[in-house]
C-alpha cells in the first residue's frame, strides 16, 4: 500500500535482515555505475565542446595573451553542454552497468516462492549465480537489459539535475565568496 507498509511486510517476513536483502550487491552495482558515469561524463563533455567548437584556453587566458581565437561561451551555454554531457554519461553508465542492476533488482524483490528451489540449498533466495542461471534461461543474455530504457531516462534525467545543480551552486558560491573577499 505504501512504504511503511512495505517496511512492516519485509519485517514480519524476514525480520530486520529482510531490509537489507541485495545491499551487497547494491554496492557492487553502484560503484562500477558511478566510476562509468564520471569517465563517460569527462569525454561526454569534451565531444560536446568539440562539437559545438567552443574551446576556452585557460593557457592564454592566463599568459594575458588577447591574440587567442578562443571562445569564452556564456554560463547558460556551459550549463547546456554540462546537463546534455550528464544526460550522454548517465545513459552510457546505464548501458554498461544494466546487467549488475538487473541482478541486483532480482535480489531484492525475490518473495518466498523461489526460496523451495532445491538448488538453493535451504538459503533464503537464489544466489547470484543462480539468478544469472535464471535470467539467461529466461530471455538470453538480452535478458539482463530488460527496463534498459527507463534506467537510461531515470539515470539521465537525475544526473543532468545532480550535476546542474551542483555546477549552479559551485557558481554562486564562487561569486559569493569572491564578493566576499573584495570587500574586505
Amino acid at each position: 500500500v505504501n512504504g511503511f507498509d512495505a517496511f512492516q511486510k519485509i519485517v514480519r517476513a524476514d525480520g530486520p535482515k529482510g531490509l537489507y536483502r541485495g545491499f551487497g550487491i547494491s554496492i557492487l552495482t553502484y560503484a562500477p555505475s558511478n566510476a562509468v558515469w564520471w569517465a563517460s561524463y569527462s569525454v561526454a563533455q569534451r565531444m560536446v565542446w568539440g562539437g559545438i567548437g567552443c574551446y576556452v584556453c585557460k593557457k592564454d587566458e592566463e599568459s594575458g595573451n588577447n591574440n587567442s581565437t578562443a571562445i569564452k561561451p556564456d554560463s547558460k551555454t556551459i550549463m547546456a553542454v554540462q546537463g546534455v554531457s550528464a544526460a550522454i554519461a548517465g545513459s552510457v553508465s546505464a548501458l554498461i552497468t544494466m546487467p549488475l542492476d538487473t541482478i541486483k533488482t532480482r535480489l531484492q524483490v525475490l518473495d518466498g516462492e523461489d526460496s523451495s528451489n532445491s538448488s538453493n540449498n535451504g538459503k533464503r533466495g537464489p544466489s547470484i549465480g543462480q539468478t544469472v542461471r535464471n535470467l539467461v534461461r529466461e530471455g538470453g543474455w538480452t535478458a539482463c537489459y530488460r527496463g534498459l530504457g527507463p534506467r537510461c531516462a531515470s539515470m539521465s534525467m537525475s544526473a543532468t539535475t545532480m550535476i546542474t545543480t551542483y555546477e549552479f551552486l559551485k557558481r554562486l558560491s564562487a561569486k559569493n565568496h569572491d564578493g566576499f573577499c573584495s570587500k574586505s
